[in-house]
């Protein structure tokens, strides 16, 4: 009896830090995934989970807390989204949850490139306008001779996402300022390419995720597609196309988002996602992978724990080693500074940290 009491024990003490190892639930964008979690250096606590969903999932999992688009259950505490959130999926989340669950908190994570990676015989050094990006990737263009100017019949095949996704929305909103009449802002690939909703062309492939991007192009001579900048080569023009005569590595990236002001309105959520859709300098398809979060919580270890990620995320130098390993580039220092300020330590005394007792107390995501 003793022994078996014993074991029962001791299944009870692994079944609590089982529980209590993926303790903080996320996920969301597949473009900054390994970033998260996965990989040996991913910036991720051992108790945070990241499931990838792609964007557009992770938003609605957090907007609507359910754990269930994660394939768990519980509440969800954070997504990673290179979408920005809408006027309208906030207004919303604080018509359904704000006054139960608290505001909403949105902040950059670190910038990217949205890459073009192809694959062309004959062609390892190609360089598009973003007009000619625009001509391939709407269709307009339908075969490499057309596009460049040359007797080229290969037809133009592209490999777009499926799913809704970030990568898309950061892409779109540079093609919409481009070629207005071809391109909309949208997360969706079949909507932000106009007419939306119009027929792809059947020899253009849809995948779900970003790191099915590069294997998919590299299938099938005269594909290209677009993708984040994890697990390629962004040096190589063998591989990825200059934009611009810019390749998009981690300097060029820099320079396009180097001029973005801090917000005047700290309180607007909106204001914390710099936005620049088509830079006078630097790589000109470049974001922001953003996190969201909830800013009340109910388990206060939960917020703790956030907080901890936050605090070590936006210090300096923080993640910006393994940042730049994983092919991003970190936030600027000075935004850094003002996130911990206005939503780590509140010196700003604007009251948008984590847990603050004036906005949190008696409300909170759930347990």
């Amino acid at each position: 009896m003793f022994k078996r009491t014993c074991k029962v024990a001791s299944l009870a003490v692994v079944a609590l830090l089982s529980s209590q190892v993926m303790a903080v639930t996320g996920g969301g964008a597949s473009l900054p995934a390994a970033l998260y979690k996965g990989s040996a250096n991913s910036i991720l606590p051992a108790n945070f989970s990241y499931a990838v969903t792609g964007s557009g999932i992770g938003k609605k999992a957090l907007l609507t807390n359910d754990a269930a688009q994660f394939s768990t259950k519980g509440t969800v505490h954070f997504a990673a989204s290179d979408s920005i959130l809408s006027a309208a999926e906030i207004s919303t989340y604080n018509t359904n949850f704000g006054a139960s669950y608290g505001p909403l908190i949105q902040l950059p994570s670190v910038a990217t490139a949205v890459a073009i990676p192809y694959k062309k015989a004959g062609n390892t050094t190609l360089n598009l306008t973003s007009a000619q990006l625009c001509d391939a990737l709407s269709g307009f263009k339908t075969t490499w001779g057309a596009l460049l100017g040359t007797a080229d019949t290969t037809a133009i095949r592209v490999v777009y996402r499926s799913t809704s996704s970030g990568t898309t929305e950061i892409l779109s909103r540079h093609l919409n300022l481009i070629c207005p009449t071809k391109f909309a802002v949208n997360t969706t690939f079949t909507n932000a390419r106009l007419p939306s909703g119009s027929q792809i062309p059947s020899h253009w492939v849809g995948v779900a995720m970003d790191q099915d991007v590069l294997q998919t192009v590299n299938q099938v001579d005269g594909s290209i597609g677009y993708k984040g900048p994890e697990g390629v080569d962004v040096k190589n023009n063998a591989q990825i196309a200059r934009i611009n005569g810019i390749q998009p590595i981690p300097a060029n990236v820099a320079i396009a988002l180097s001029s973005s002001p801090l917000p005047s309105q700290p309180a607007n959520l909106q204001h914390w996602v710099p936005v620049v859709a088509n830079p006078s300098s630097g790589y000109s398809v470049s974001g922001y992978s953003n996190l969201i979060l909830g800013q009340c919580y109910q388990d206060g270890a939960v917020a703790a724990d956030i907080k901890a990620f936050l605090a070590k995320h936006y210090s300096v130098p923080g993640n910006n080693a393994v940042s730049f390993a994983h092919g991003f580039i970190p936030v600027p220092t000075y935004w850094k500074t003002a996130i911990i300020a206005n939503f780590v330590t509140n010196t700003t005394q604007n009251n948008l940290d984590i847990n603050n007792p004036n906005v949190c107390t008696g409300i909170g995501r759930p347990l």
